[in-house]
């Protein structure tokens, strides 16, 4: 963008904080609120920190909000110094949680109500994603909100779509969240029957990498099962929220996703087994507890005996 902007970050975890990184290192003026410390690279950076999300809202004329669950998006938005509390009309409002669609809905008319813009606008791509401003932006909204907004979020993502209005980019992320679940369920299962057959299983993914099998769930995800590297750029538990949330709205709409409720349930296993907080790709380790086997071994371990 040619001018400064005054903007907001509320939510500076694992994805947040490079998200804000983006738009601050663009020149932009950033006003910032979390619940535990600001990160020190952005506050040394120039972001400017406030004590609560209403003061992000009186300062920034757009303000981005990246926290985890449909209750902690609420509380934000329209809890005690919340960002409602700060608004003025014109100003605009983008939540990149994931989120339940139909909460959104009536976020957006509440925010609109006060004369502002709205749009639900969650991210793909994780960690790594947000690092990168590689992420994808599915976004709910009217097009001239998201338009305004475009710039902004190409400084973020490099695939950025707006789907339809509010509400549908949390069903197109839901949608992208079942997608990625059951791949990841579909290599554990592969990577799992080719170990405990006595294959090596580095050696069947790298094999699998250059056919119809082909994904970037295989090709990231596996070498992490392969690697036992499940330092979290996603965790299980929030998954486990958005399978949830892909359940609940099945149950209103009257269609079955029963692949979709079995992955929930391997979450589900896994946060019992204590892997809650590990990256998603530790799904496998519900089916290797099943199976009584690894993939491969966890370190220090031996290797598995078949």
């Amino acid at each position: 963008m040619s001018h400064t902007l005054k903007l907001g970050f509320i939510g500076l975890g694992i994805m947040g904080t490079p998200m804000a990184g983006h738009l601050l290192k663009a020149g932009h003026t950033l006003f910032v609120h979390t619940r535990g410390k600001v990160p020190a690279e952005l506050a040394e950076s120039g972001a400017t920190v406030c004590t609560h999300a209403r003061g992000v809202a009186e300062r920034a004329d757009i303000v981005f909000i990246m926290v985890p669950d449909t209750p902690d998006v609420e509380a934000v938005l329209f809890g005690d110094n919340g960002v409602a509390q700060g608004l003025q009309a014109g100003k605009t409002v983008v939540d990149c949680s994931s989120i339940d669609p139909i909460a959104t809905r009536g976020f957006a008319q509440r925010i609109q109500a006060l004369g502002c813009g709205y749009l639900d606008a969650p991210v793909s791509g994780g960690e790594v994603g947000a690092k990168a401003a590689s992420l994808t932006i599915m976004v709910g909204g009217e097009p001239e909100v998201f338009e305004r907004v475009k710039p902004l979020f190409q400084l973020m993502g490099k695939n950025v779509t707006l789907v339809g209005g509010n509400g549908d980019g949390q069903t197109t992320k839901v949608a992208n969240q079942i997608i990625v679940a059951l791949n990841i369920a579909a290599v554990g299962e592969a990577l799992l029957f080719a170990s405990k057959a006595g294959a090596d299983p580095a050696r069947v993914r790298q094999a699998l990498m250059g056919g119809f099998a082909a994904s970037r769930v295989l090709e990231v995800h596996g070498q992490r099962m392969v690697d036992r590297s499940f330092a979290p750029g996603f965790r299980i538990a929030l998954h486990q929220k958005d399978l949830n949330l892909a359940l609940q709205s099945a149950r209103t709409l009257g269609v079955a996703l029963p692949q979709t409720a079995g992955a929930a349930q391997l979450m589900n296993a896994c946060s019992a087994l204590g892997h809650g907080q590990q990256d998603h790709s530790a799904l496998v380790r519900a089916l290797e507890a099943l199976a009584q086997h690894t993939v491969s071994p966890d370190a220090g371990e031996a290797p598995a005996v078949s």
